[in-house]
């Protein structure tokens, strides 16, 4: 379920990468031009992840700073046009929806474990995934909270623009259109990088799950050379590939919140079990609170899984099938 997640979140941006580039290249949105804007970048950062995990981290950097950039731009002309009759009163959301939203705020959150999925490549992962995972939560939770804020209060019929390109509308009404290219960019950046760190991340789930004989054998090989899990990723990302250009952004991102809901629970649900299954030596790593955080944990994903649709519950129980065959034709 955990590589599903990257297969469908990465999928989920691809198309989104795309969709963002209609803002300034509307074609993007159909046909031939559809499936380059696509392939190519995707193409690119697979062959950069093939030739191993540093590189990819470099992009992953450069990315980051590439897309946050425009959303700083955003937060500090648009804080000061903020209309305040826009923000208050502010009326409380229909519940019929509700669910629905939290669910694809999720996604919006969600990724923050990823930094885990390489950490046999860390030089002091005790130290560092700690600290990235902490630090990771408190920079989005800000930041998306300064751009909400700036969109709700900038533009008042923000409602109408979610499907479209809200925060590029926003700051070219406050800035001007120059403003609305560079956020677009910024957008587009943000989406490529996002699904780039989900190419380097996935790949090694699903070198991991052949590694331990639940897949064929040649996708736990590696590259002789860059010593990277070179058949995986090619795998992964002709899925991914496939996935993008069949699906829809909203469709492909609920599958991935379903599936990341299923490995958040049984992560949490096991936590008290690994506790007394295994003793503590001086390399394990121990929660702090006993069972505070997995046992809220859980019941918070059990809360979000409730508010999905049976479509979204089915699609999630049959992939869960699925991965109860993987276990059961376990290589010898």
């Amino acid at each position: 379920m955990t590589w599903l997640t990257r297969v469908a979140s990465g999928a989920a941006l691809w198309n989104g990468f795309a969709q963002a580039l209609t803002y300034v290249w509307p074609t993007a949105a159909s046909g031939v031009t559809h499936v380059a804007v696509i392939t190519v970048p995707l193409l690119i950062i697979m062959s950069i992840n093939l030739v191993g995990v540093q590189h990819s981290a470099r992009l992953s950097v450069a990315l980051a700073i590439a897309k946050i950039l425009p959303l700083i731009l955003l937060i500090v002309v648009g804080i000061p046009a903020i209309n305040g009759a826009l923000l208050l009163p502010m009326p409380a959301p229909e519940a019929a929806g509700l669910g629905q939203a939290a669910l694809l705020l999720l996604f919006a959150y969600a990724g923050f474990e990823n930094t885990a999925a390489t950490a046999g490549e860390y030089k002091n992962p005790k130290r560092d995934v700690p600290f990235a995972l902490v630090s990771v939560i408190v920079i989005v939770t800000i930041l998306h909270t300064l751009i909400q804020l700036v969109a709700l209060g900038t533009l008042p019929d923000l409602a109408t623009r979610v499907a479209g390109t809200p925060l590029a509308d926003s700051v070219t009404l406050v800035a001007g259109v120059w403003a609305g290219v560079i956020l677009a960019f910024g957008r587009t950046i943000s989406t490529a990088g996002n699904a780039a760190n989900t190419a380097v991340v996935g790949p090694r789930y699903l070198y991991a799950l052949a590694r331990d004989r639940f897949g064929p054998e040649v996708l736990a090989r590696v590259h002789p050379r860059y010593q990277t899990p070179a058949w995986a990723i090619v795998t992964q990302d002709a899925i991914v590939w496939a996935l993008a250009l069949s699906g829809s952004f909203v469709q492909l991102a609920m599958l991935s919140v379903i599936a990341r809901l299923a490995t958040y629970i049984g992560t949490a649900a096991a936590v008290p079990v690994l506790r007394t299954k295994f003793a503590r030596t001086e390399h394990t790593f121990v929660l702090p609170g006993g069972l505070t955080i997995p046992v809220l944990a859980l019941v918070l994903s059990l809360a979000f899984l409730a508010s999905a649709t049976v479509h979204n519950l089915i699609v999630g129980l049959i992939a869960l099938l699925v991965g109860v065959v993987i276990y059961a034709l376990r290589r010898k």
